[in-house]
């Protein structure tokens, strides 16, 4: 049966009526035959195609162009989260994260709109610790301020769901995905979900009562490091894929230094992440506040603070002076393995765009390192530590691009 609908190329071309019109066209004009041919091998081609995915559920393969729009596609998803994790550090560095005491998927996408919505708002916030202790002496015009703060991360975050849901779907109906991307934009699509979750988890924490503190009320650090976390961990996948996508792969000679650069370059990607997480328990804690001087802690080069807490491990997490000390170390030990990494790949013939993400790399990584210092000495400015946490995106994406350029081709 397929043999009729679908004869052989050889059977068609071969045929009393087609010979004698080729015979007949290059009497005429040399080209016309080779006119002819190019057009029966084309519609044999897409008759075969049509065969393969009636007779085998519709197998599709995403053409180039497909796959261009995918990628581009994930790059702006990673762009929105990129956006959502500069928000939330914004809404950290200006105490607003516990304005919004409730969490309602749709019901809290609206904003009071008259007086006394935005009384009854005040006065849910009223009976949280964050006002009894700390802004106890807050106008309604000041409690707007946050409260809109919180509002626009939490209305961000729902752009960034759509941005990865509805395009799945999408894609998904137009069989654009193959079996491995289906897992993989699933995965991401999930974690964007547990996101959301790990907010609002994050945020209860720093609603809790706690008779016994006078402390400032604030979220729990390791919650906020999970929730900065899963960030990075979504924005890097996303990232990653996307640039998969989109940039042309280099065939790069398997040489003994390649594989040493490959694996420098993941290390140091690796410890731009961990860097950028140690960051989320500077701001839980506020421990860029507690010492403000440069390269020594004070007058000390190990500050004499930095054992209080017992067990010993817990100075590592809760001891303020502990994480500002291991967050410099880091700092220090990044943009260390990034200058070796610069100097290494300077022995080893590489194409021009892995040279230019590995010097751009180099850049970065100094102009962060700048940007972390000033935001100290300055006790902490918010938009100074803001740009200093979009520098740690910047660095972590830059690593990744250098990673993607030096990946290894399947064979």
């Amino acid at each position: 049966m397929m043999r009729l609908l679908f004869p052989p190329l050889k059977a068609v071309l071969g045929s009393p009526g087609v010979r004698l019109q080729a015979a007949g066209g290059a009497h005429r004009c040399g080209c016309h035959y080779g006119q002819k041919l190019s057009l029966l091998q084309r519609q044999h081609s897409t008759l075969s195609e049509v065969a393969l995915q009636s007779g085998r559920g519709a197998v599709s393969v995403p053409t180039k162009a497909a796959q261009r729009i995918m990628g581009r596609w994930l790059l702006v998803c990673s762009g929105t989260v990129a956006g959502a994790v500069i928000l939330g550090g914004v809404t950290r560095l200006t105490e607003s994260g516990l304005s919004m005491v409730d969490w309602h998927l749709i019901k809290g996408m609206k904003p009071p709109t008259s007086q006394e919505e935005w009384e009854a708002e005040f006065q849910k916030y009223q009976q949280f610790p964050e006002f009894k202790i700390l802004n106890h002496n807050m106008t309604l015009a000041e409690f707007k301020f946050i409260w809109y703060m919180e509002y626009s991360h939490r209305m961000w975050g729902r752009i960034v769901g759509l941005a990865y849901v509805l395009p799945t779907v999408y894609f998904w109906r137009k069989g654009w995905l193959t079996h491995g991307m289906k897992g993989r934009v699933l995965a991401l699509c999930g974690l964007v979900c547990f996101q959301g979750l790990l907010g609002w988890y994050m945020v209860k924490s720093g609603l809790e009562e706690k008779p016994d503190s006078y402390d400032i009320p604030r979220v729990s650090q390791y919650r906020l490091a999970a929730h900065l976390g899963s960030a990075l961990v979504l924005y890097c996948a996303s990232l990653w894929t996307g640039l998969s996508l989109l940039l042309p792969r280099d065939k790069l000679p398997e040489t003994r230094k390649l594989l040493q650069l490959r694996r420098f370059a993941h290390g140091t990607a690796g410890l731009v992440f961990l860097t950028a997480l140690s960051g989320a328990f500077v701001a839980g804690l506020d421990a860029g506040l507690v010492y403000n001087s440069f390269p020594k802690m004070g007058d000390h080069w190990i500050p004499e603070d930095l054992f209080t807490f017992s067990p010993v491990l817990r100075n590592v997490f809760e001891n303020p002076t502990m994480v500002q000390f291991d967050h410099r170390v880091l700092g220090i030990a990044t943009v260390t393995a990034i200058t070796g990494l610069y100097f290494f790949s300077r022995r080893i013939p590489l194409p021009r765009r892995a040279k230019m993400a590995v010097t751009t790399l180099l850049a970065v990584a100094y102009a962060q390192v700048a940007l972390g210092i000033s935001t100290l000495l300055t006790y902490v400015p918010t938009p100074l530590a803001a740009v200093h946490q979009s520098g740690s995106l910047a660095l972590l994406s830059i690593a990744l691009w250098l990673m993607n350029e030096l990946r290894r081709i399947p064979k």
